[in-house]
């Protein structure tokens, strides 16, 4: 299922300006298509050609196989669900101890901290013939806490930890325990997770900061950890985190509707006052499943059931981990609901209320990994919040900040994290990008995966590729503004919130108790499914003893038996029967919501939506007329760089090798031998939106950067080493060209290795070794604040009107070289 099935289509005549009745008549045609669709897809799968070619009638000895097969399979099956109790049980009399499958250590333990949390920090040990780089970059993976239970990072082999010490990194773990500490609060938490970091970043002083990676949950947590304190990570990857919790497409992402048909947050609060100011994590995860009732209620079991005989592991691994939810305090579960899900305050945005955290303070680079086939997290509910923070393009590009998208196409939301498939190949792929990542230009790209033709030397090939904010939400804009509706959703319920909180609460609280709220947690629906097929249960004395039996005398059907294809299709039709009940239930929450929040929105006289364009635009003329004023400013480094995006204004980023090369380059010219790609990042950021935004003003004010003969001549041999094929080629270049002429530097048959005025020599591509100009004092570029000019103006800026040639600008020689440039820190 691809990105074209998953995101439902807009009717094209739709207004914006669109009135409540018009917006209800297009949701019936939207959801009733959609509805219609799906049907008509499952029915051509399940009675494919291929399938019902299959379908014969059965010999007598078929019969008898697959008899004796289906009695075989049944009590393994049955027998893996008493396993499955055995080891729920096994698990809470254990205390609910950490699923990891790696061999790890305690390094910092929460409660331990002055404001005592659940987490804590593990340093993961390589297993046998596995080496780890200590110059790579560590890797820390935050585990999610979503109600689950703990160890999704690395519950297996093929997982983010595992991929992390397979790629030779120091890999470390912030895990949590089953019960949260007495009082504890996010605020705690995002302390202890600081406090961890910084651990991590003192064991390793000479590799670069880590690489911290946060699933779900942990995904939205990390990336306010890194708003509040940015100086601490080098690199974030967040798979499968909402962060823009109203976003979603009309006909899809039905969950986003669900806090509003509740009525808002009340019920975060009722729940953990049942459970004595502790949530029970079984009512989100039980949520979770009721998203997808075909898998829940029958594809899973059907899949254990129909390949019992490899799938038990797999099966057990999972539910081990599945079936054992954790508690959190009930001040964590009102927050998260009311602050983050209700009032989307996490990503604020133009136009909205925001919690005091802001996105742009985040300075390193963002990785952000979503599927089409998550039903929590949408790509929307992924990817809105770049729109939200930067408004435009340019805004991104002037705030130098790198953003990376990965879109799976199908695989659902716990298979981002879970499945050894994704582990292999997206996990492996980020990881061994991180190089690459960091050294990106400012600005929006989205990272693709190429299968490679066996016989390659590897499976993958991994390139990123430039993309507009504009391509977030794809080409057709989405008819209606929906912040309306979920702003009213927010008042709502603040005001059922104040009704709780008044009217029920004070006496609720009174009748319950510890072993009250521990009942009510044990006879939960999703609880009692795990546990009540166990050893425990004397109906059961036979199960064991016969599975043994049957694992001893396995006879298995014959993939040729044609009733395993009658199985599968009646199986297939249960599904799809799910399916269909699922797909009319959220199409009618999806027109119960806009029927009342759309009903309220035109008696309340909401004012119009956010209006976008209209502020990129306000925006981008800001920043274009600001960075005017930084044309004249800069050095030899300032420069060589301009040059080399005037020069390559239509190519792609530069990889790892020109980034390597162009710090040679500046190494040689400024005598400083401690650049760093890191060092390039705000000086690349500036040139390359001088050169968008000012193409032909950026080449004319060059003269101001370069004052002496000598330094114009060692650029443009910097420049020749960078790119050699002006060597031979620079003649049919008017770039080049021009520069030479602006310069005042001669061409002497393109050949810079020879003196002005040599003749040319009959090489090919020569390499040059310019001299290194030795400088009082070496150049750095202003950095651009959105708040204040990038500099002081500059009396000498060029005047040439840029629709025509102008003369080099000169500003007279005084003092040393370099005189009129700006010191560097």
């Amino acid at each position: 299922m691809g990105q074209e099935e998953n995101i439902a289509l807009h009717d094209e005549g739709l207004s914006p300006s669109s009135g409540l009745f018009e917006h209800l008549n297009h949701l019936q045609r939207l959801n009733t298509r959609n509805v219609l669709d799906a049907l008509q897809a499952r029915q051509a799968n399940t009675y494919a050609a291929s399938s019902l070619g299959q379908l014969r009638l059965p010999t007598p000895t078929d019969w008898q196989e697959y008899l004796t097969d289906l009695g075989q399979r049944s009590v393994l099956f049955w027998d893996t669900l008493r396993q499955r109790g055995d080891n729920t049980l096994a698990h809470e009399r254990a205390g609910y101890p950490l699923l990891l499958k790696f061999n790890h250590e305690m390094l910092v333990a929460g409660e331990d901290l002055p404001r005592p949390v659940n987490y804590s920090l593990l340093q993961i040990l390589a297993g046998p013939g596995e080496q780890l780089d200590s110059k790579k970059q560590p890797v820390i993976i935050i585990d999610p806490r979503g109600g689950h239970g703990s160890g999704i990072g690395g519950f297996k082999q093929d997982s983010v930890i595992g991929e992390s010490l397979r790629a030779g990194h120091p890999t470390y773990f912030i895990s949590f325990s089953h019960s949260p500490c007495p009082g504890q609060t996010l605020d705690d938490i995002v302390e202890a997770q600081a406090r961890f970091i910084e651990v991590v970043s003192a064991r390793h002083l000479d590799s670069a900061k880590p690489v911290v990676i946060g699933n779900c949950q942990a995904g939205w947590a990390l990336m306010g950890l890194a708003a509040t304190r940015p100086e601490l990570p080098g690199l974030i990857i967040v798979n499968g985190a909402p962060l823009s919790y109203w976003a979603g497409v009309n006909g899809r992402n039905p969950m986003r509707y669900t806090g509003g048909l509740l009525g808002g947050g009340w019920m975060a609060r009722l729940g953990s006052d049942l459970g004595n100011d502790r949530f029970d994590g079984t009512w989100l995860v039980s949520n979770f499943e009721s998203l997808d009732p075909a898998n829940t209620y029958w594809g899973k079991y059907y899949h254990l059931y129909s390949e019992v005989d490899s799938e038990a592991a797999r099966f057990l691994d999972f539910e081990r981990w599945w079936g054992s939810p954790t508690l959190l305090n009930g001040e964590e579960i009102e927050m998260i609901v009311d602050d983050l899900f209700i009032g989307n305050q996490l990503s604020g945005g133009l136009g909205r209320k925001s919690s005091g955290l802001d996105l742009k303070r985040i300075e390193v680079p963002v990785v952000v990994f979503c599927s089409y086939g998550d039903n929590i997290t949408s790509p929307q509910q992924a990817l809105d919040w770049i729109a939200d923070v930067y408004p435009s393009d340019l805004a991104l590009q002037e705030a130098g900040r790198t953003i990376v998208y990965l879109r799976h196409a199908s695989i659902g939301h716990l298979g981002i994290f879970v499945s050894g498939d994704v582990a292999r190949r997206e996990h492996r792929q980020l990881l061994g990008a991180v190089d690459a990542i960091n050294e990106l230009p400012g600005g929006l790209y989205e990272m693709l995966i190429d299968d490679l033709p066996e016989g390659a030397d590897t499976a993958y090939a991994v390139r990123f590729e430039r993309r507009r904010i504009a391509d977030i939400h794809g080409e057709v804009p989405t008819p209606r503004d929906d912040d309306r509706e979920f702003a009213l959703v927010e008042r709502a319920s603040v005001i059922n919130n104040s009704l709780y909180d008044s009217f029920v609460r004070p006496w609720l609280r009174q009748l319950i108790n510890e072993p009250a709220a521990e009942l009510m947690r044990k006879a939960h629906p999703f609880h009692l499914q795990q546990v009540m097929w166990n050893s425990l249960n004397p109906t059961l004395w036979w199960l064991a003893g016969s599975a043994a039996h049957v694992r001893k005398d396995r006879h298995p059907t014959s993939p040729e038996n044609p009733l395993l294809a009658w199985q599968a299709l009646f199986s297939n039709q249960v599904q799809d029967a799910l399916n269909g009940y699922r797909d009319l239930r959220d199409a009618a929450q999806e027109m119960c919501f806009y029927g009342v929040y759309g009903v309220l929105d035109s008696l309340a006289g909401t004012p119009p939506g956010r209006n976008r364009q209209a502020h990129a635009e306000q925006h981008d003329k800001v920043l274009i007329e600001r960075l005017q004023d930084a044309l004249p400013l800069g050095g030899l480094m300032e420069a060589l760089i301009r040059i080399l995006f005037l020069l390559e204004r239509d190519s792609d980023e530069p990889g790892k090798q020109g980034v390597d090369k162009l710090i040679q380059q500046l190494q040689v010219l400024l005598q400083d031998h401690s650049a760093k790609p890191l060092d390039l990042r705000d000086t690349l950021n500036l040139q390359k939106l001088l050169v968008a935004t000012h193409p032909q003003a950026s080449l004319l004010s060059l003269p101001l950067l370069l004052t002496e003969v000598e330094e114009r001549q060692q650029v443009l041999a910097a420049v020749a080493n960078l790119l050699p094929h002006l060597l031979t080629s620079g003649a049919s270049h008017p770039v080049w060209c021009e520069l030479h002429s602006l310069l005042d530097v001669s061409m002497p048959g393109f050949n810079l290795t020879q003196p002005p005025g040599a003749t040319d020599i009959n090489e090919q591509a020569p390499v040059v070794a310019p001299e290194p100009i030795k400088q009082t004092a070496p150049v750095v570029t202003p950095e651009p604040a959105p708040s204040k000019p990038i500099k002081q103006k500059v009396a000498e800026v060029p005047t040439a009107p840029i629709t025509q040639k102008a003369s080099p600008v000169r500003k007279p020689a005084k003092g040393k070289k370099g005189a009129n440039k700006p010191p560097v820190k």
